[in-house]
């Protein structure tokens, strides 16, 4: 017996592709004979990616979470050394998963504008027979219906204003504007050029997961019910289709959509990113006090700190907000004193808006600021101090600096502190102890 796979055969491809846990489409010679439809190959190029964004939507938040990262970082029971090494690469695996993202949503997106023209054809009065008389199932009192456009169409262009008027029509095209805008505004450029976007644009992160989260809840994706499937065997009776409802072996198909399931993946990382923004909120409210702001040059400036309860260590980095320039924004930097000392600090170099805002927001900016650190900023026994203070947290046998900046100028403000560090390795013959390279990107002869 030979099966030719025409337009009434999609309507078992759909319930193949929609309700795969029914057992009577399960049969692989079934799904191969069927495999030549349109309608199948469309469906099944939806639902894949649709998997792999639930998973990768499940993974996007987690490495964001810094707090969780720094609790499983300490935690020897958690895992190994190399795996709690691999933690420091977060954002990296961040960036990946969102490239993943952005890659199975277009082919979700180009699958289902295909699965639309098929529903919105099969409801024009011109189109074949099979394919309006399972469209048309639902017209009736008491029938499920299998297409989700409802009303027969004279122009095919109409349909398009249909789907995007449903549930998964706004909210795709919602999740898809959020999505293009926060890829387009994490580019290097943009980070560092105009970082206000790239902070601000992210956050549509949040109507993105709402829209995810409601995306399937309408449930326009439908397949045959199992009950359904046992007296009505689309095998059997496609080729009988206008004695559907008349005969006994061939009942009008009944059909259902399927339950939302991304909502069961994005909720438990959703839940631990709340958590981890509402402790970043609590540590926001701890009083810190700015004790000291000291100008370098080349517009750098240093805040010396010191906040109840925190103590510090050697490399590690703080997020600090200026509530007077943005209320929201958090930028990281690298503490640079020592362990010893009785505040933390951190030097900043005027870069950009928020930099720049910081630097007003100091008084940095006014004449009578600037004539009172025209005096030396370090005298030799003050730069002695920081200079063993820094290497009392330290026990290698040697050290190898690098330091990356445009010009001579970037790092004028840090040259003592290393004279004085090369001074005392000479006093202590260890000489080879401190070993830097400063490398300059914006070389010319004048310098």
């Amino acid at each position: 017996m030979s099966l030719e796979c025409g337009p009434h055969v999609c309507w078992e491809a759909w319930g193949l592709g929609g309700r795969s846990e029914m057992g009577g489409c399960s049969g692989l010679t079934r799904v191969t004979c069927f495999s030549s439809c349109p309608f199948q190959s469309a469906l099944a190029l939806a639902r894949a990616p649709a998997a792999c964004l639930n998973f990768n939507c499940m993974l996007i938040l987690l490495p964001v979470c810094r707090n969780l990262l720094s609790f499983l970082r300490g935690s020897s029971a958690c895992c190994s050394t190399r795996i709690r090494r691999q933690l420091d690469r977060n954002l990296t695996f961040h960036k990946m998963v969102a490239w993943m993202i952005a890659l199975h949503t277009a082919i979700h997106t180009i699958a289902h504008l295909f699965n639309v023209e098929w529903c919105v054809n099969a409801r024009v009065n011109n189109s074949d027979p099979y394919s309006i008389a399972l469209s048309d199932i639902g017209d009736k009192p008491n029938e499920t219906y299998l297409n989700f456009v409802r009303q027969r169409i004279k122009n095919p262009e109409g349909g398009l204003y249909v789907a995007v008027t449903l549930l998964a029509g706004i909210t795709g095209v919602v999740i898809t504007l959020c999505l293009i805008l926060i890829i387009t505004s994490s580019t290097k450029t943009i980070r560092r050029s105009y970082f206000e976007v790239f902070w601000y644009t992210h956050h549509l992160f949040v109507i993105f997961f709402i829209g995810l989260a409601i995306h399937g809840a309408q449930r326009i994706v439908r397949g045959q019910t199992a009950e359904s499937l046992l007296k009505h065997q689309p095998r059997n009776c496609y080729q009988n289709i206008s004695q559907w409802g008349k005969i006994k072996d061939c009942p009008i198909p009944e059909f259902s959509g399927n339950p939302p399931m991304t909502w069961k993946w994005i909720v438990g990382p959703m839940f631990l990113y709340l958590c981890e923004r509402l402790v970043r909120f609590w540590r926001s409210q701890q009083k810190v006090v700015i004790t000291k702001v000291v100008t370098h040059p080349f517009k750098t400036i240093e805040l010396q700190m010191k906040k109840k309860g925190f103590k510090m260590e050697v490399g590690q980095y703080i997020f600090v907000k200026c509530p007077v320039v943005s209320k929201l924004e958090w930028h990281p930097f690298t503490l640079t004193s020592a362990p010893e000392e009785d505040f933390f600090s951190i030097h900043i170099r005027i870069v950009g808006d928020w930099t720049e805002g910081l630097f007003k927001a100091c008084g940095c900016d006014k004449q009578e600021f600037q004539d009172a650190w025209k005096l030396p900023k370090h005298s030799e026994q003050q730069g002695k101090v920081e200079a063993n203070n820094l290497l009392h947290g330290l026990f290698p046998s040697q050290i190898y600096f690098y330091w990356l900046c445009r010009d001579t100028h970037a790092f004028e403000w840090f040259a003592d502190l290393l004279q004085l560090l090369e001074t005392q390795m000479q006093e202590k013959n260890n000489t080879d102890f401190l070993s830097y390279n400063i490398c300059l990107t914006g070389w010319d002869e004048s310098q």
